[in-house]
């Protein structure tokens, strides 16, 4: 796979921190996901591909083996406020002045300076300062967070994973690693680059929920159907919009202009009418293989059957028969190979780990009973 043999040690966190290393997994990176030994399990649900080695980073001891680990590791992948690795000695001064080619990725919320550096917060909270939140929402109602994907996911791990790739890239021509400083809310700002340079063409100039693109518009939007299924409709150029149009049983000469944006509510209500008139299955029938570009809203319990995906392979069982999305994109000569087996146990590779940075068993006998480590190997079933 692309990273192949590239060494990843990424500090156990909440979720934006462990899918960027699940996507280093993912493409051949050996990931080793470093957990507190009290730690109760895995919970970012993310740990596929990935090793644990459980150590007590607050102990100077197992400050200090990690150090020894970041000696022969090519990245570093750490979620904690500003300051809390430089209190425990594992500041990147100290880590790459020890290993020069190491990459030092600090993914956090509000990024390594100003004054919410030191100060807690979640992926709605990142959304807010970004400016992106005012932007979702029904008119007149309050602006709402889609989820936890945009800040934690895409403003954050998909960013991440960025300046980490980037930096692999750069530092085959410099020899030398760099520190990544990964905000959330930058990065999710950044995801908003379009909003931001099209302020002046009119597509925001109506409040939150009455544009084009955040549901003012009755050709994008979604629609409940008879079954109280719902369809998706983002019919947008007029050639497509025309195929609604049919699609619905209405003439275009009847109807007011596409772009009349004062008759979008009243049209959104007739549109919404004749929706209710059919099931969701119905509908699909009239528009696919069509490109009026309108969609079944699929639940997780029909996508993977969805003949599209499932022709495509877009999603993958593990050995348990949990399901979940194939890594994108596709590369056609080293595509990604995701691990089917289930995430380790907390400390369940701590031993294997450290044994293949050079540790001797003596030395790993002796941080165990130091309780500076924990080995927690899975007892083998009857």
């Amino acid at each position: 796979m692309a990273l192949q043999g590239i060494r990843v040690l990424e500090l156990a966190g909440l979720a934006p921190g462990p899918f960027c290393g699940m996507v280093l997994a993912d493409f051949g990176a050996r990931v080793v996901r470093v957990d507190p030994p009290r730690a109760r399990g895995d919970v970012s649900f993310l740990g596929r591909g990935k090793r644990s080695l459980a150590v007590d980073l607050k102990r100077p001891e197992g400050a200090a083996l990690l150090r020894r680990l970041c000696r022969q590791a090519d990245v570093v992948l750490e979620p904690f406020r500003h300051g809390v690795m430089e209190k425990l000695q594992l500041g990147p001064e100290i880590l790459q002045r020890e290993n020069p080619k190491l990459i030092y990725a600090r993914l956090t919320g509000f990024g390594q300076s100003g004054r919410f550096s030191r100060v807690a917060g979640h992926d709605i909270n990142y959304l807010a300062l970004s400016g992106v939140l005012s932007k979702i929402g029904r008119s007149g109602e309050n602006p709402y967070a889609p989820l936890n994907l945009l800040a934690d996911f895409g403003g954050g791990s998909l960013m991440c994973t960025l300046g980490i790739l980037v930096a692999l890239f750069e530092r085959m021509r410099s020899g030398k690693g760099q520190v990544i400083d990964a905000s959330m809310v930058e990065g999710t700002a950044y995801l908003s680059t379009f909003l931001w340079n099209s302020q002046q063409t009119g597509l925001w100039e109506r409040p939150r929920g009455q544009n084009m693109l955040d549901g003012g518009a009755p050709f994008y939007t979604t629609y409940r159907t008879a079954d109280g299924g719902f369809m998706a409709v983002g019919a947008i150029e007029p050639k497509f919009y025309k195929l609604l149009i049919k699609g619905l049983g209405l003439k275009s000469d009847e109807l007011p202009n596409q772009m009349s944006m004062n008759d979008w509510p009243e049209m959104k209500k007739r549109f919404a009418d004749i929706f209710a008139e059919k099931t969701r299955d119905e509908w699909c029938q009239i528009f696919n293989g069509t490109d009026a570009c309108v969609t079944p809203v699929l639940t997780f319990e029909e996508v993977t059957q969805h003949d599209h995906n499932k022709e495509r392979g877009s999603f993958i069982y593990d050995e348990d028969q949990g399901v979940s999305p194939c890594p994108a994109p596709r590369l056609s000569d080293t595509p990604a190979l995701p691990s089917s087996k289930r995430g380790p146990f907390i400390g369940e590779h701590t031993e294997e780990v450290l044994k293949e940075f050079g540790f001797s068993q003596a030395e790993i006998n002796q941080l165990t009973l130091d309780k500076v480590i924990a080995i927690n190997k899975p007892r083998a079933s009857l």
